[in-house]
């Protein structure tokens, strides 16, 4: 899986066009994801991801970065051993960009703000 390129409300994977906040997990992209709190990633939210047996979640704080991750969904993954990465979106894409084929990862990207 490649990130092609982002911009604000706009992401391009492997030349397909998204428009809509994403949650990346076992190679597939789940494009009508949404979180309970808009700017607040919570372990509900992202609970397909965590159950797909990750070892890091990368998570695209928005092009601002004003999405944040509960505490407890922090606490949470430091119990599982998962490790967590927040950026805003174009950071995080890098970092997905550059991940070892072998890293079990997911991300939660937020397009916009």
């Amino acid at each position: 899986m490649h990130i092609d390129s982002y911009d604000f409300g706009r992401i391009v994977i492997d030349g397909r066009t998204y428009s809509q906040d994403l949650l990346i997990f076992s190679g597939q992209i789940k494009s009508d994801w949404w979180r309970g709190e808009a700017h607040l990633l919570q372990i509900p939210d992202v609970f397909e991801a965590l159950a797909a047996d990750i070892q890091l979640l990368v998570v695209g704080s928005g092009q601002p970065g004003r999405m944040q991750v509960d505490p407890s969904l922090a606490a949470h993954l430091r119990e599982k051993s998962i490790d967590l990465v927040v950026k805003p979106t174009r950071e995080a894409c890098v970092v997905i960009n550059q991940m070892p084929p072998t890293r079990r990862w997911a991300a939660a990207l937020h397009l916009t703000c």
